[in-house]
């Protein structure tokens, strides 16, 4: 079921019930999670993981799919976990740094580059740098401009990605990196259909809780 009004009627003890019900065919019915997705479709997903949300976060989380939707045809209930640990993070972060503008290329016998235009504390900051792959010249860039602050940027200790089970080549991927700074460790998260894209989220959100 696609329909957030046909999910909403379900709730409203089986309001748009019909005789043919999926397990009569041994199936089992499923929300769709799309850019069509209202409130109700995601509670019914939230409901079979046993996850309660706020009103708030919920509706962030609704926003979020709807935006996700207009660029993945559909989000799985997989995805979820993912896209709740990703807002929940960001809640928690002041944004004293945005990341305005950049540009990530890849060819074929050229070095990766990046330019980069980043704004810290309402300083606006331009850089090019190349790099083993696009990540890489997207720190190295990065790197740049946080000498000219004269600020050393924490060290990256380790990188994971996950993509959720059965996930195809349009899917989610989390990015979750570990940081040593000050002699502490801390990790950040990224959430997004690329992965380079999803490592540069958890990255920001690293330079906003520096």
């Amino acid at each position: 079921q696609t329909a957030g009004i046909q999910a909403d009627g379900d709730k409203k003890k089986q309001l748009f019930f019909n005789e043919l019900m999926p397990e009569r065919f041994g199936r089992k019915r499923k929300y769709a999670l799309g850019k069509t997705s209202g409130k109700a479709n995601i509670e019914n997903n939230l409901q079979q993981l046993g996850i309660l949300l706020s009103d708030e976060d919920l509706k962030k989380v609704t926003q979020r799919i709807i935006d996700l939707g207009d660029r993945k045809e559909v989000v799985t209930q997989a995805d979820l976990p993912y896209i709740i640990s990703d807002i929940l993070d960001s809640n928690a972060i002041e944004e004293k740094v945005k990341i305005e503008n950049y540009v990530l290329t890849h060819s074929k016998d050229l070095n990766p580059s990046v330019t980069l235009k980043v704004s810290v504390n309402g300083e606006l900051f331009e850089e090019h740098a190349q790099g083993d792959g696009q990540y890489d010249a997207f720190m190295n860039a990065l790197k740049k401009i946080y000498k000219q602050k004269k600020i050393e940027l924490p060290m990256l200790t380790d990188y994971a990605v996950r993509i959720p089970p059965g996930g195809k080549s349009d899917a989610l991927c989390e990015t979750i990196i570990t940081w040593s700074h000050d002699g502490k460790e801390f990790k950040t998260r990224g959430l997004d259909s690329d992965q380079t894209v999803s490592a540069i989220k958890a990255t920001l959100k690293m330079l906003n809780s520096i």
